[in-house]
């Protein structure tokens, strides 16, 4: 059974296959290839370009979405094992994943990390366990890392720079929020930058806003089998220098995970790391994208998002054409 859950698990060249199957159905959008088929979307969190790209990406191929929002409209969900169920979830993922497995032609799942322990949410035991129990094809709609985001970011950037993204220098860049988020965004966007070709830099404050050791290791080993390089820099003026792209997000520090308050003198430090227009003045006529919801002012300026280089909301259009092919592929071609 195949699964979208990473694109760590896909080849590049399979990747590529979606985007290009991404680029045909955005030319022709409505096809019944999906017609009498079912998928279920569960929310464990808000959604705002995922949910409506999900449910009319379904609908555009024919297929029924039914959103389910545990804790809310439907029961909660046990996932550890051999516990004692005396706590709120009312039924166990394997019940859950098998029944829904007997309804739908496939599940896909946005869970995000309970932010106490990074030892345990970086086990991304959501998603597994759908994935262990599930006899039907999972997507992956934002876990610790976000697939279908980095698909929809990559085919954006083959439509500006007409499919050649090799050598490109990317720049993926930590920006200021008033509280700490997920990684998520930023390990895909590591991923997939180093998976097709381009030389990586990761501009963030300091060496604690480093991301996981799991995505550092895959970019340095991609970047290594392209030919590219992958480089961490504090220096904003050497990260932006002759970028083609500049990919901002913000993400709290790790070695704090869970406990905020110490990171946040740190965080408060750096809001000068705003994509502004004098730092994009020193790329090469970068483009720059962020997944969106975005602060206006406060991670990125007006002047930056509004500009005809920023393929912001290209990519989010693109999550629906991305999340298509790989719904069809999943569902289709197992």
């Amino acid at each position: 059974m195949r699964h979208f859950l990473t694109t760590a698990d896909w080849s590049r060249a399979d990747l590529q296959r979606l985007l290009d199957e991404a680029k045909r159905l955005k030319s022709n959008p409505i096809q019944p290839r999906l017609k009498d088929k079912a998928i279920a979307l569960l929310f464990f969190n808000p959604s705002l370009r995922t949910r409506s790209s999900f449910e009319i990406g379904a609908f555009q191929l024919g297929a029924h979405a039914v959103v389910l929002e545990p804790g809310k409209g439907a029961w909660p969900i046990e996932f550890e094992e051999g516990v004692v169920m005396d706590k709120e979830p009312e039924e166990h993922i394997a019940e859950v994943a098998r029944v829904l497995s007997r309804y739908c032609d496939a599940i896909a799942v946005r869970a995000f990390p309970k932010f106490i322990d990074w030892s345990i949410d970086r086990q991304d035991r959501v998603i597994h366990q759908f994935a262990r129990y599930a006899t039907v094809p999972v997507i992956n709609m934002e876990t610790i890392t976000h697939p279908c985001q980095e698909m929809a970011l990559m085919l954006a950037l083959q439509e500006r720079f007409g499919g050649q993204c090799d050598g490109r220098k990317f720049v993926l860049t930590w920006t200021y929020h008033p509280k700490p988020l997920n990684t998520a965004v930023a390990n895909s966007a590591l991923l997939i930058a180093s998976k097709f070709g381009m030389d990586v830099t990761l501009l963030c404050p300091t060496p604690e806003y480093a991301l996981d050791e799991r995505y550092m290791t895959l970019a340095k080993q991609y970047t290594s089998e392209n030919g590219c390089s992958l480089t961490m820099t504090h220096d904003i003026e050497a990260a932006y220098k002759g970028a083609d792209i500049v990919y901002a997000k913000s993400w709290g520090a790790l070695p704090y995970f869970g406990k905020w308050e110490p990171e946040k003198p740190i965080r408060d430090k750096h809001k000068h790391f705003i994509v502004d227009e004098p730092k994009m003045a020193m790329t090469n006529n970068g483009l720059f994208s962020h997944c969106l919801p975005v602060r206006r002012n406060v991670k990125v300026t007006d002047g930056v998002l509004n500009s005809p280089n920023c393929i912001a909301i290209d990519e989010a259009e693109n999550r629906l054409h991305v999340q298509k092919a790989i719904m069809d592929d999943l569902i289709n071609h197992q």
